[in-house]
C-alpha cells in the first residue's frame, strides 16, 4: 500500500518496538492487548455511579439505547395494556399494540491525539501514552459491552480512520492504528505543521452524524472559535465525552528553570524565573483550561481531566465513581 495513512490503518507503520520498550515513552500493540483484562473495571452504559463525572445531578450524562417502533398488531391476552394504540383501536374496532424493540447497541467513536504536542511527559507517562491507554481501555469495555467501536487516531501528518463495527477485527485494526501513531513520535521528528484539530472534528462529524458515543483523548492544543462550534454540534445530537490528557509540569510549571525547546530545526532558551516569560506560560497553559471546562458548562459536555502523572486506569476508575469498589 502507497498510501501512508492505509499503512497506519493496518498497523504496518512503523515496524512494532522492541519487546523492551519502556512504555512510559511508547506503547506498542501488545501493551495495548493487555489492558483488556483491566478493562472490565470501567463502565460506559447509561447507569453511572453517583460519583461518576459522566453523572449528571439528576441522571446520567449518558443516553440509553432507545427504543426502536418494531410493528401494529392485534392485541394478544398476554400483552401488556400499556402498550394499546388507542386511536388505532377507535379507528379500528379492534384493540391494536405498538411493538417496540430495544436498540441492540450505541456505536462508539474513539478519537485518539497523537500529535508531537502529546510527546511530553514529566512524571509518569508521556501524554501520548496516557491518551492510547485511556482510548484502548474505553475501547476493550465498550466492545465487550456489545457496543460497534471504532476510531480516529491522528498525529501531525496522518489520520486514520476506522468506522464503527461489533467485530474483533474492527478493534484490533483501531489498536493497530493507535500504535503505529505512537510509535511515529521521538524526539528526532521531523518539524510538520500539525494536524488541526478542526479538520479532527469534522471527520468526526461526517463518521458520527448522531446517536453515538464520541470519546476525544487530546490535549486540545491549536483551537479556536471554529472548533467551539464543531464541539457543540456534536454533543446537540451524540454523547460527546472530552478526554483532556494534562501534565503537571505544563499545568503549574514552577518559576526559576531554564528550559531549551526546539521544532526540530531551531531551538530557543526560555527562563521562567523570566516573571513575564513565566506568566505568559502559565496563562497559555490554564486558558487551555479554562476553554474546555467552559465547554463543559455552556454545553453540559462531561470532562475527564486525565492526568499523565497518574496510572491510566486507576484515575478512569476514579474519575467514573468506581475507585471504592471491590475489584
Amino acid at each position: 500500500m502507497q498510501d501512508r495513512a492505509a499503512r497506519i490503518r493496518a498497523g504496518l507503520t512503523p515496524p512494532a518496538p522492541p519487546s523492551g520498550t519502556d512504555t512510559r515513552i511508547s506503547v506498542d500493540l501488545a501493551h495495548l492487548r493487555r489492558l483488556e483484562a483491566q478493562a472490565r473495571r470501567i463502565s460506559f452504559l447509561p447507569r453511572q455511579p453517583a460519583r461518576s463525572v459522566l453523572n449528571g445531578r439528576h441522571a446520567s450524562r449518558l443516553r440509553g439505547r432507545g427504543l426502536n417502533f418494531e410493528e401494529l398488531r392485534d392485541y394478544l391476552p398476554s400483552d401488556d395494556v400499556r402498550t394499546i394504540d388507542w386511536k388505532v383501536t377507535a379507528r379500528t374496532g379492534k384493540p391494536h399494540v405498538r411493538v417496540y424493540t430495544e436498540e441492540r447497541d450505541r456505536p462508539a467513536l474513539i478519537v485518539v491525539d497523537q500529535r508531537m504536542s502529546m510527546f511530553f511527559g514529566s512524571v509518569l507517562n508521556m501524554k501520548s501514552v496516557t491518551a492510547a491507554e485511556c482510548a484502548a481501555l474505553a475501547a476493550f469495555r465498550i466492545a465487550d459491552q456489545g457496543d460497534r467501536v471504532g476510531g480516529i487516531v491522528f498525529g501531525d501528518a496522518d489520520i486514520a480512520e476506522i468506522r464503527p463495527a461489533r467485530s474483533r477485527s474492527s478493534l484490533m485494526a483501531f489498536l493497530s492504528s493507535l500504535a503505529a501513531a505512537n510509535g511515529l513520535l521521538h524526539a528526532e521528528s521531523p518539524p510538520v505543521t500539525p494536524m488541526p484539530m478542526n479538520r479532527v472534528l469534522q471527520s468526526v462529524a461526517r463518521i458520527a452524524p448522531r446517536n453515538h458515543l464520541i470519546l476525544v483523548f487530546s490535549d486540545f492544543d491549536e483551537v479556536d472559535a471554529t472548533t467551539e462550534k464543531l464541539v457543540a454540534g456534536l454533543a446537540r445530537h451524540n454523547d460527546l465525552v472530552l478526554g483532556l490528557v494534562s501534565d503537571p509540569f505544563a499545568d503549574d510549571m514552577p518559576p526559576g528553570l531554564k528550559i531549551v525547546v526546539s521544532d526540530g530545526e531551531l531551538q530557543a532558551e526560555i527562563d521562567t524565573a523570566d516573571r513575564a516569560a513565566h506568566r505568559r506560560l502559565d496563562e497559555m497553559a490554564k486558558g487551555r483550561l479554562a476553554q474546555v471546562l467552559d465547554w463543559q458548562r455552556r454545553f453540559g459536555i462531561p470532562v475527564l481531566p486525565v492526568s499523565s502523572a497518574e496510572d491510566s486506569l486507576r484515575q478512569m476508575r476514579r474519575l467514573m465513581g468506581l475507585a471504592g469498589q471491590a475489584r
